[in-house]
């Protein structure tokens, strides 16, 4: 994943909500497993490796915020540690197919939170982060983004 890509997601991540937090890991997931995929394509099985590494980890932070009182959470813990055994081999035999099939559920599961997100009106979970502020300025063709801190004391609400 690029410096830049990472650097998105770090703002997504300090505006979002409960369901947005949960949404944008899907979608570093499934960035980490393109990245697998591509790598392990070409023959660049450690890196391969490591982007698969990366991918778990993020499932296991879907693993540790299940709620598992309930049906559907305990539906998705079983997604996510079928997942997980999934990657855990893949990663062994370097299996595009099994990624590709991890892939596909977090592509799926990432649509229906996108449809919950259009429901959660709570506000983010990060209070007190930087505002970031873009615009074209300097010229017709470039974006510049301001970021300023709006105090020393930033994080999770609670």
């Amino acid at each position: 994943m690029t410096q830049e890509k990472k650097q998105e997601y770090t703002l997504k991540i300090t505006q979002a909500n409960k369901t947005q937090m949960i949404t944008i890991l899907y979608e570093i997931i499934i960035d980490y497993l393109d990245d697998a995929m591509d790598e392990i394509s070409l023959g660049q099985n450690a890196d391969g490796e490591k982007s698969l590494l990366k991918a778990q980890s993020c499932l296991d932070e879907l693993i540790r915020s299940v709620n598992l009182h309930t049906d559907l959470g305990k539906n998705l813990h079983n997604i996510y540690i079928f997942s997980k055994k999934e990657l855990i081999v893949s990663g062994v035999n370097h299996s595009l197919n099994r990624i590709w099939r991890v892939k596909k559920n977090m592509k799926t599961l990432h649509e229906a939170y996108r449809e919950l997100e259009k429901k959660d009106k709570s506000g983010p979970m990060m209070d007190n982060t930087q505002k970031v502020y873009a615009g074209l300025t300097y010229g017709k063709h470039s974006l510049n983004e301001d970021v300023t801190a709006a105090s020393t004391n930033r994080g999770y609400v609670v």
